[in-house]
């Protein structure tokens, strides 16, 4: 299994909501990372889901700068 179809697989979440951000960011976004950004998304991907729906819908920032990054990509990705 090559390294986005792992991801698009870690995607797939218990949340509709999370489902279609992330999936949707993996498909249009997530080539337009930096590789250490890239990095950064596949940890997030580690996290629970109720901590990445809050990152994702803006209910709490991270304190990590990088992981902030990421996310603000993920909930405004034409902002780049």
């Amino acid at each position: 299994m090559n390294e986005l179809n792992r991801l698009r697989w870690q995607c797939r979440r218990g949340m509709l909501e999370l489902d279609t951000l992330l999936l949707a960011f993996l498909e249009s976004g997530y080539d337009d990372l930096s590789q250490n950004d890239q990095g950064v998304f596949a940890e997030l991907l580690s996290y629970p889901d109720q901590l990445l729906f809050e990152y994702l819908m803006g209910k709490i920032q991270p304190i990590d700068k990088a992981v902030a990054h990421v996310v603000e990509q993920i909930r405004h990705p034409a902002q780049g």
